[in-house]
């Protein structure tokens, strides 16, 4: 496996065709699936929906309870995908600005005039981890829904960009539901994929053991740039869909 396999090219100039593109993308899920079981033992369906939501430009939704390695999934998949990755955990007093971002007084050292400056906040990443998204209140939420939504940010009545790709995994504990905020159908909707995260099996359990006590971390060789992640989101794209697939999904 190449640690650093050679860039893809750029989707407006496209020397290969499709046809190598859609090879080279299921290299690339092998090889990511590869690189994060050096960290993560199992879980292997909600990895491919989580790879599935990158390459197609959607957010995902994780139901688990608390332990299942969840903020380490994502981490992970974000090193080997060359990405920055941020993690913002929510909670009932946390503040839109706390996500987006706010402006401060500066003052010039050398003319001593005075302005303001915006401090991005943790959403200017390429992967966000919305931990335990449904304890904050719903004007907070709304700040991360419209970042989603658009892939922009508005503060102090000023729009600023979010850096591609962008992608939001936010998390749910389906258990304990007191003192949350559910999120409504509407909002539920900005996410593409509802991943359930279970319970490792017992020989699941013993490698996990295994692998947490030791001295030895595993390490992770990037697979992809942000460049190649956005050519094949460009890629997918421009994949036909027939027609009765999508009546069947209307």
């Amino acid at each position: 496996m190449t640690a650093n396999p050679s860039p893809l090219p750029h989707p407006a100039s496209r020397p290969q065709g499709d046809v190598e593109l859609l090879e080279r993308l299921a290299r690339a899920r092998a090889d990511l699936l590869a690189q994060v079981g050096r960290r993560i033992v199992g879980q292997k369906d909600v990895l491919d929906g989580i790879l599935t939501a990158v390459f197609s430009g959607g957010h995902a939704l994780l139901l688990g309870v608390p332990g299942l390695a969840k903020t380490l999934m994502v981490s992970t998949v974000a090193q080997a995908l060359e990405l920055k990755f941020s993690r913002i955990q929510f909670t009932p007093d946390l503040m839109p600005s706390d996500i987006t971002g706010t402006e401060i007084i500066e003052e010039d050292q050398t003319t001593g005039k005075r302005g303001f400056r915006f401090v991005r906040g943790p959403v200017f990443a390429n992967i966000v981890l919305a931990d335990e998204v449904n304890r904050t209140p719903p004007k907070t939420q709304a700040a991360l829904l419209q970042a989603m939504q658009e892939h922009q940010v508005t503060a102090a009545g000023q729009t600023h960009q979010l850096p591609s790709p962008f992608f939001v995994l936010a998390t749910q504990n389906p258990i304990e539901q007191e003192g949350t905020y559910p999120l409504p159908e509407a909002q539920l909707d900005r996410f593409m994929f509802e991943l359930r995260v279970t319970y490792p099996s017992k020989d699941e359990e013993e490698t996990i053991v295994e692998a947490t006590t030791g001295d030895l971390a595993a390490t992770i060789a990037p697979v992809l740039t942000a460049e190649d992640v956005l050519a094949l989101q460009h890629l997918v794209r421009r994949i036909p869909v027939t027609k009765p697939l999508v009546r069947a999904a209307v």
